[in-house]
Parts: structure tokens; C-alpha cells; sequence
């Protein structure tokens, strides 16, 4: 199963370039609401028109421009899973699921039990979607989806309406089902652990603007642009200056700082995530004595905002297990440790 996707199309606020290409895998596109990601999917259904571009499913192409190709989506054998399910609320779940079913009679009523039984719906096979929970509901929408035969699956942030036990079982479930589904997906969230749990690449979109598609390893460790290390959940970043070739000043920490990465030729920001930073006992090359400015519980750490002492500097915020936060004695100062090969280098 191939997807390739090079389109634009012009929204209120800024005009969305998407290209890239899915092949047998779970590809994700990352980003805040409003960025895009959503109407990338609906370009990709049929239920959005870019206005330029082409998208070619299977060697078959759904949209050309330059060729005046645009197809209907039901030509197109695309799954859309809709973040309201978009069930029939006048049929039932066997209804729902028999409606798109292919195939004869027989094809369709098999196609029928084996989703139901897939999804463990068999007992609600002739309720009707008003009477069934969200996570019920978003398990027809899924059986109705595989029960097309869809060459592909866009699942449009499908977790974002569900309690967070709930959001768990599913992401599993679904998990489950994209590691047998022979076929691509195309997943859309605000979540980055979402996309980390589930996605094989992602790319970042920010503003319309499609950013360079990494392995999921590859982003969290290096996600080369501001907007990808902010979506990534990065909290401690700086404005930064070169001062060597693996020497930097961070402006808004107030710290000069030695550094492993390959150094931008235009050098922006420097970022650290708060649970690759260390506790150390003694001053050393990028280990600065702290003022402990605050400390926050969390459910199982605790976040503490650390300032470069004798400056005005932005606090860091370094994440510590709470045993081991509370085996230092709650300090008002301490040193902490930088490790070079973990401080994130941005261009942008």
C-alpha cells in the first residue's frame, strides 16, 4: 500500500503545503488545532478540495489538478474515522456495518459477523448508536471502516473525545488492529505520546507549513525547529548564541554551555528536556549551582524550577521521581548537570 500526497490549499490564515508519502506503516501528523492536519485528511477523503496538487492512492489517482482529477469519495476506498463517528443514528450496529459492506450477499453478511465479532459488538448488534457509550460507538465506527475494504485509514485525532481510562484501552485496541490491518494509516493529534505509542514517522505541521518527516526516535531526539520541540513537549528552551564550534551562550538561562550536536549555521534556540538534565554534588563544565525558585507535586514526580545562581535568568524545570527529589531533603540550592550530548540545537 503506497499514498503519496503533494498538495496546498489556501485557509483563512495561511495557505497549507502537505507533501509526503505513507507506505505499509502508521504515519502521523503532529500539531496544535487549527494547524492543518485535519484538512490534510479531508483533502486526502475527497471531502476537501485542494487547490492545487495530486494524490495517488495504489497507483490510482484521486486528485490532479493539472489533469482535472478529482474523485468522489466513495471512489476513492478511503476509511475516514470521523472524531463524532459520524454513525447512521436511524440504523443499527449490524445496520451500520452491513450499509458499506462490499461484496454479495453472502460477502457482506460475513463481512457483518466478523467485525462484530472483532470488535466485541455481537451483544449490540441491534442497539442503535444513541444507546451506546463513546468507546462503544468508536468501535462500530471502526468495524464500519474495515468492513468496506479500504485500501486506507484516516484516523482523525480519535481519541480526543474519551476519559482517559477509556483512551487507554482503545489506543490498545487500535494498536491491536493496525498491526494486523494490511494497509496504511494516517494519524492526526495534538498528542505527542499518542503519535509516539501508535505512529512508525511523523511530521510536524505548524501553520499550514509541513515540516520535515522523521522516524519517531529520530523527532523527540533532534526536532530541529522550534515548533517541533515545543509540540514535542519540551519545556526548558532559550534563545542562544554560538560562541564556538561546540560552545553556545543561552540567553534567556543566563549559562554558557558546551554542546555535542551539529551546530546550525544560524543558530536560534537551545533546548534541554526536563528529565535528561542530572543532580550532581559538586560544580563542574555545564554543571551550575541552582536556586531552587519552586517546586511542584505532580502525580508521580515532582517539577522543580530551577534559576542560574546571582542571575535573573528564566528558570529550567527539571522532572525528578518523588523519592528521589525527597532523598536530596528538599534543598534551596543544588547543582545541576547539563549533559552536552542532550541539549537540542534549533535553527528555527
Amino acid at each position: 500500500m503506497e499514498l503519496s500526497v503533494d498538495i496546498e490549499k489556501r485557509l483563512r490564515n495561511f495557505t497549507l503545503r502537505a507533501a509526503f508519502s505513507v507506505k505499509d506503516e502508521v504515519f502521523a501528523l503532529l500539531g496544535a488545532s487549527g494547524c492543518g492536519k485535519s484538512m490534510t485528511l479531508k483533502c486526502i477523503a475527497g471531502l476537501e478540495h485542494p487547490d492545487r496538487g495530486r494524490i495517488v492512492l495504489n497507483g490510482r489517482v484521486l486528485y490532479d489538478s493539472e489533469a482535472g482529477i478529482d474523485l468522489q469519495p466513495q471512489q476513492r476506498r478511503v476509511g475516514y474515522l470521523f472524531q463524532n463517528y459520524a454513525l447512521f443514528p436511524n440504523m443499527t450496529i449490524r445496520e451500520n456495518i452491513a450499509f458499506v459492506a462490499c461484496g454479495n450477499k453472502a460477502e457482506k453478511q460475513r463481512k457483518v459477523l466478523e467485525n462484530l465479532e472483532r470488535f466485541k459488538l455481537q451483544d449490540l448488534a441491534e442497539a442503535y448508536p444513541h444507546e451506546l457509550s463513546g468507546g462503544q460507538q468508536q468501535r462500530v465506527a471502526l468495524a464500519r471502516i474495515l468492513a468496506a475494504d479500504n485500501a486506507l485509514l484516516l484516523l482523525d485525532e480519535p481519541f480526543s473525545a474519551l476519559d482517559s481510562y477509556l483512551k487507554w484501552q482503545l489506543e490498545m485496541e487500535m494498536r491491536g488492529l493496525l498491526a494486523d490491518y494490511n494497509g496504511a494509516a494516517l494519524l492526526v493529534s495534538h498528542d505527542r505520546g499518542e503519535v509516539y505509542r501508535m505512529a512508525d514517522r511523523i511530521a510536524v505541521i505548524s501553520n499550514g507549513q509541513m515540516e520535515a518527516v522523521h522516524t519517531k526516535q529520530g523527532l523527540f531526539r533532534n526536532p530541529d525547529t522550534l515548533a517541533a520541540t515545543l509540540l514535542t513537549g519540551c519545556k526548558n528552551i532559550s534563545a542562544a548564541q554560538k560562541i564556538a564550534d561546540d560552545r553556545i551562550r543561552a540567553l534567556d538561562w543566563q549559562m554558557e554551555l558546551k554542546v555535542a550536536g551539529e551546530m546550525p549555521e544560524e543558530l536560534h534556540y537551545a533546548a534541554i528536556r526536563a528529565h535528561y538534565m542530572e543532580v550532581r554534588r559538586t560544580p563542574g563544565e555545564n554543571t551550575f549551582a541552582m536556586e531552587v525558585v519552586n517546586v511542584v507535586e505532580d502525580v508521580f514526580s515532582f517539577l522543580i524550577m530551577l534559576r542560574c545562581r546571582g542571575t535573573e535568568g528564566r528558570p529550567l524545570r527539571l522532572e525528578l521521581a518523588k523519592a528521589a527529589w525527597l532523598k536530596l531533603g528538599n534543598p534551596a540550592e543544588i547543582y545541576l548537570y547539563l549533559p552536552p550530548e542532550n541539549i537540542m540545537l534549533l535553527a528555527r
